[in-house]
């Protein structure tokens, strides 16, 4: 089948914010297809590793599952080591011919980092303690990025009120959102 017979699917935003030791991912729950909003409350933001781990997902959604289960094994191989597990994820997202074609990107975090892991064999660490992903990612990220700089919210609060900055203007995010918090 050919690739541009699928539907034209949009819609996650996913933000993750570390501030003053506390760690947050927030993520809406619309899901798109085309101009129209397939479900409104979707759950892309998971613990893992017995609640030390917070991980949120953009991307097709079986695929994001498939490696957010890679990842857990790679934090039983790797306890309390997240940098080295995402590493292990990306070297075999990137080189595993069936992982290659899985469409997803995650934003994963524990007490210490946030890390954006995609399937190119990036492992990236946000400068400022601020990462987004998904359709309406860089909305979030520049009202999380904002407020940061200019506000005295805690962690959650602030990516409570990025989210809904990025409701407000990205049609692909809603205000529906699941929001997971360490430390």
């Amino acid at each position: 089948m050919n690739q541009n017979s699928f539907p034209d699917w949009h819609g996650t935003t996913i933000l993750a914010v570390r501030k003053n030791g506390k760690t947050v991912i927030a993520g809406d729950g619309q899901v798109s297809m085309g101009p129209t909003i397939v479900k409104g409350a979707a759950r892309k933001v998971r613990t893992l590793a017995g609640g030390k781990v917070l991980a949120g997902f953009a991307g097709a959604t079986a695929d994001a599952f498939t490696l957010i289960e890679r990842l857990e094994g790679k934090l039983e191989q790797y306890p309390d080591q997240l940098a080295r597990a995402c590493v292990d994820l990306a070297k075999d997202w990137r080189t595993d011919r069936y992982l290659r074609r899985l469409e997803a990107m995650l934003l994963v975090a524990d007490k210490d980092q946030i890390l954006t892991v995609t399937g190119v064999g990036d492992v990236l660490e946000p400068e400022y303690g601020v990462a987004a992903v998904g359709s309406g990612g860089n909305f979030a990220l520049a009202a999380a990025r904002a407020l940061l700089d200019h506000s005295d919210m805690d962690a959650e609060m602030l990516a409570r009120e990025a989210m809904k900055i990025a409701a407000e203007i990205c049609v692909y995010t809603n205000g529906n959102l699941t929001v997971e918090t360490l430390g």
